[in-house]
This record gives structure tokens, C-alpha cells and sequence, in this order.
């Protein structure tokens, strides 16, 4: 797990431990490159992150290991800064540009969009392998990718997009070869959590 001083680590840590990982919570950007998979976690402001995956590399990690094929997983805010840019506040801040698009502020009547919710599961899923349709999920955020811009013959692989719907649709996550990446929290979503946690860690090896 990345170590750039977003926070909530411990609670994605014992997450991962419950489903079997063998985790590694590090800022080293040998480590991190090497390690069989890696889990980018994320709370709070876009901008503030970004600053602190630079701190450590973390974009470079990101890209190195994504050209080897190496897995890696972003959550929430994690999952965010994998897109070109975010705007927060009248901050737009460059993102690590895995993938096009914005994130940005919901068009909600109610926000944060926080709570369970239940997300449309694209076939052939690794990630919600064997959940159903009313299987729900625990978001807390404001900001999102409203649309999806990444055609199938520009990927790594052909795309899987999971939405949610909270005043519009939002991407809920992403499966694109060897990146994926969820806007809600797996380690907060109870036995759904762990279940998306542990397919991730099967896909991994």
C-alpha cells in the first residue's frame, strides 16, 4: 500500500488483511514498483493528494508498474487522481493521466453523496464477480467523473465501467487491464467491501 500521507491507511490495511494480503504499507519507490500488487488509497482534496504522490514518486510508481503489467488498485480519492485533472474549489490540478477525463463536482441536490448505494456492474467483471445487482456499496465524496471519455480502442484493454446514481451518473469504478480502481470504500462496505477486495487479490496472483 502507497504511503504519500493522504491517511485512512489502517482501516484499507486491515481490510486487505482479512482477505488474505500479506500488506506492506511503504513509500519507497522500490518497494512499491516491485511489490505483486499495489493499493492507492486517497481521502480528502484532489489537489492535496496529487501533492503528496509527488512527494514520493508516486505517479512514476503508478506508470512503471502499469507498463510492466503490474496490478494496481486506487480507492476514492485513489481511484480520482488516476484521470487527467481535478477541479475542486476553482482548483484544477493535474491528475496522473492514466485515463482522460475530470473529476468534478456532482450535479446533486444533496451533497456529500455519502451512504450506501448500489452501482451497475458491467459483465464479465473481475472486481464484483459473483455480486448481484442490489449489492451496496459505502460512498463519501462530492466530486466524480461524470462522463466517461476512454474509447475501448485506446485502452489497455477493452474498459469495464461500473456507475452509481446519485443525482446523475458517476463512475463507481473502473477495470482496465492491469489498473482498477473504485470511488467507493471497499474497506468501509462491510462483507461487499471485502468481497470486491479479495477478487482484486485472486486477479492479482
Amino acid at each position: 500500500m502507497l504511503d504519500y500521507g493522504s491517511g485512512n491507511l489502517r482501516s484499507a490495511e486491515r481490510a486487505l488483511e482479512r482477505v488474505g494480503a500479506d500488506v506492506t504499507v511503504t513509500a519507497d519507490f522500490e518497494t512499491a514498483v516491485e511489490a505483486d500488487g499495489l493499493v492507492v488509497p486517497g481521502v480528502g482534496a484532489f489537489a492535496a493528494c496529487m501533492k503528496g504522490l509527488h512527494e514520493v514518486r508516486g505517479p512514476q510508481i503508478i506508470g512503471r508498474r502499469l507498463a510492466g503489467g503490474r496490478p494496481v488498485l486506487g480507492i476514492c480519492v485513489g481511484m480520482q487522481v488516476m484521470f487527467e485533472r481535478g477541479v475542486e474549489f476553482g482548483d484544477d490540478t493535474a491528475g496522473c493521466g492514466e485515463w482522460p477525463g475530470t473529476v468534478e463536482r456532482i450535479q446533486a441536490d444533496v451533497l456529500p453523496h455519502m451512504g450506501w448505494n448500489t452501482v451497475r456492474i458491467p459483465q464479465d467483471s473481475t472486481l464484483f464477480a459473483g455480486l448481484g445487482a442490489d449489492t451496496r456499496f459505502y460512498f463519501v465524496h462530492s466530486f466524480g467523473v461524470r462522463r466517461w471519455e476512454l474509447e475501448p480502442s485506446h485502452a489497455i484493454a477493452e474498459p469495464k465501467v461500473t456507475w452509481t446514481h446519485h443525482g446523475e451518473d458517476v463512475v463507481a469504478a473502473v477495470e482496465n487491464g492491469p489498473l482498477s480502481a473504485t470511488q467507493f470504500h471497499p474497506e468501509k462496505s462491510g462483507d461487499a467491501g471485502a468481497a470486491v477486495l479479495e477478487n482484486w487479490l485472486t486477479s492479482v496472483g
